[in-house]
C-alpha cells in the first residue's frame, strides 16, 4: 500500500532531525520511500506560545505494514528523536503525520485518514503538491482546497 507521511521540526537542528527520521522510514521493514518533497520552511501554525520556524516535508512510501503499525513505528522514530509531548501543537524536534493511504480510511481515537486537517495547512499542501502535482492524493482530492489555503507562510527552504 502506498502511505503519504507528513514530517515537521522546529527545535534544535532541523536539518538533521529530517534526514535522521527519513532514515529511520526508510529502514522500516517491508517499507521503501518512494518519493521525497521539497523542504519548506513554515511558520508556526495554531499555537499558544512563541516558536521558531518549522522545517516541513512530505514523503511517500510504499509498505506492507497495516496502517496502524506503520504510525506506531512513527511515534516510535519521534520519540527516538527526542518528541516530548507537553502542550497542545508545541514545538517539537519531530512529527509525523499519516496523512493519507491508498484504499484505506479510518476515524478512531488513535487513527484518523485521511489527516482531518490536511485541508486547512498549507505546511501540508504545498509539499504534498511537489509529490502530486495534479492535487489527487492517493485518491483524496485536494485541488480546490490548496487553491484557497493561505501559503504566504511557506517559502522553498534552501
Amino acid at each position: 500500500m502506498q502511505v503519504v507521511l507528513g514530517l515537521g521540526t522546529n527545535l534544535g537542528d532541523r536539518e538533521d532531525n529530517l534526514a535522521r527520521a527519513l532514515d529511520a522510514l526508510e529502514h522500516l521493514e517491508d517499507t521503501q520511500l518512494l518519493k521525497l518533497s521539497n523542504l519548506y520552511e513554515t511558520e508556526p501554525f495554531d499555537v499558544i506560545s512563541q516558536q521558531d520556524n518549522y522545517l516541513n516535508c512530505c514523503v511517500l512510501l510504499e509498505t506492507r505494514m497495516k496502517p496502524q503499525r506503520l504510525l506506531e513505528h512513527c511515534l516510535e522514530i519521534e520519540k527516538s528523536l527526542g518528541r516530548v509531548r507537553v502542550e497542545y501543537h508545541g514545538a517539537r524536534t519531530m512529527d509525523i503525520d499519516v496523512l493519507v493511504c491508498e484504499g484505506f480510511t479510518s476515524d478512531t481515537d488513535t487513527l484518523t485518514v485521511p489527516h482531518p486537517h490536511i485541508r486547512e495547512r498549507a505546511f501540508v499542501m504545498v509539499p504534498l503538491s511537489d509529490l502530486f502535482p495534479q492535487h489527487q492524493a492517493l485518491g483524496y482530492d485536494f485541488h480546490q482546497a490548496y487553491e484557497e489555503v493561505d501559503k504566504s507562510g511557506v517559502s522553498l527552504y534552501k
